[in-house]
């Protein structure tokens, strides 16, 4: 099934610039140029509320984890953590001396990193509201700035045309990745925290292992992006661009799955829910729009044992990462089969791929092992045609 428009929020007196679902999925937030927040309910006939406090545009809002606050950066260079209540009380970080593009709370909830037209990133705690330090290596604007889900790293995109990663304990930038062609909008960590997707203005997507900090897959669209999400499986990414579209990538695939018309003018942001099951997108024709995502339907019940586990406990970030690989693997399968069959018959695919999952627990080990192969394989292949385009382009260019 193709993605469909669910919801369709009208409100906002000038272009949207963020928005982001709480963690129950019963609340949406978006930021305008307008300088108000709006929080939208997702139950029918609940009425929005509009947060007022910013003294120029929204650029940026966020949930906290628990969904308790949001926290918003605006042109008047200051940010905010409202509580999404009636009232709308909001407490103020004077951060930046330049507009602040770009707020992020850490998995856990307890910090919050900032990017800033000032050049630089900051990071401070969310109890104490307090200050904690600063990343200073961007020679232009950063756009953007995000933990890692397991809060030991920060990536960063800027106008300088790089996309920067940091280690929080150290406070030193790790690798910059100098690939990009333009200004660099957006940048996120994939859910297993081993890979980064950054889009700009040079209108490409690129995925790059922080591992290994390489560049993974590169996709190359006609429009400039504004902002991208991954999908919670980490199966699919989706970008919100300068020609209006929506695009839903295939990682595992390599291509692009859906194109998303929706709004009149440049899709400005975009953020799955937490589970997935939603979408929501923005744009500069002041609409917030909500998306059921369905092509990914069974995914839930595949994973469901599994994100809890890595919930429970992120110390171990690469076991989890195989793991993840391990259902990536499994579910293409479920997907080719299911592809041919009719639809009665994926209730069964299901069952059976779960019990293949339980199956295969006791092998696991082995398992890992044979991911970690297949997997340096596939980076291997995927860097061999990357090589090999580059030499057809030269040779054009010869």
């Amino acid at each position: 099934e193709d993605p469909s428009l669910e919801r369709h929020f009208k409100g906002h007196r000038d272009a949207v610039t963020s928005v982001d679902f709480s963690s129950t999925k019963k609340q949406l937030v978006s930021g305008s140029m307008d300088s108000c927040l709006m929080i939208w309910s997702m139950k029918p006939q609940m009425r929005a509320y509009r947060f007022v406090g910013h003294k120029d545009a929204v650029l940026c809002v966020q949930f906290s984890p628990s969904g308790h606050l949001v926290a918003s950066g605006s042109r008047d260079k200051t940010v905010r953590l409202w509580i999404p209540s009636v009232k709308g009380e909001s407490t103020v970080f004077k951060a930046h001396t330049g507009t602040v593009r770009s707020v992020h709370f850490s998995s856990d909830g307890q910090s919050l990193v900032t990017a800033s037209d000032d050049k630089t990133i900051k990071v401070w705690t969310v109890h104490r509201q307090k200050f904690l330090f600063s990343l200073n290596q961007h020679i232009n604007w950063v756009r953007c700035a995000r933990f890692s889900p397991d809060g030991r790293l920060i990536a960063s995109s800027s106008d300088d045309k790089t996309v920067k990663l940091w280690d929080k304990n150290s406070r030193e930038c790790i690798h910059s990745f100098c690939e990009h062609g333009g200004f660099v909008n957006h940048v996120d960590f994939h859910p297993s925290g081993n890979c980064i997707a950054a889009g700009g203005t040079d209108n490409t997507v690129k995925l790059w292992d922080v591992r290994m900090n390489r560049l993974l897959q590169h996709y190359q669209g006609n429009s400039v992006v504004n902002s991208l999400s991954f999908h919670p499986s980490g199966n699919y990414l989706v970008t919100a661009s300068s020609d209006s579209t929506l695009k839903i990538l295939d990682l595992l695939e390599g291509r692009l799955l859906y194109t998303l018309h929706g709004h009149q003018g440049p899709a400005t942001c975009v953020a799955f829910s937490r589970d997935g099951d939603l979408f929501a997108s923005g744009g500069s024709d002041e609409q917030v729009m909500v998306w059921k995502t369905n092509f990914d339907a069974d995914y839930g019940e595949v994973v469901k044992p599994q994100k809890y586990s890595s919930s429970v406990d992120g110390a171990h970030g690469t076991g989890h990462s195989e793991m993840d690989c391990g259902m990536h693997h499994k579910k293409t399968k479920t997907q080719d089969s299911s592809r041919t069959q009719e639809q009665q018959e994926e209730q069964t695919s299901l069952a059976n791929t779960l019990e293949h999952i339980i199956g295969q627990l006791d092998v696991l080990t082995q398992t890992v092992s044979i991911l970690e192969q297949r997997l340096t394989l596939t980076e291997d292949k995927l860097k061999e045609c990357l090589e090999n385009q580059q030499k057809i382009i030269q040779n054009k260019t010869n």
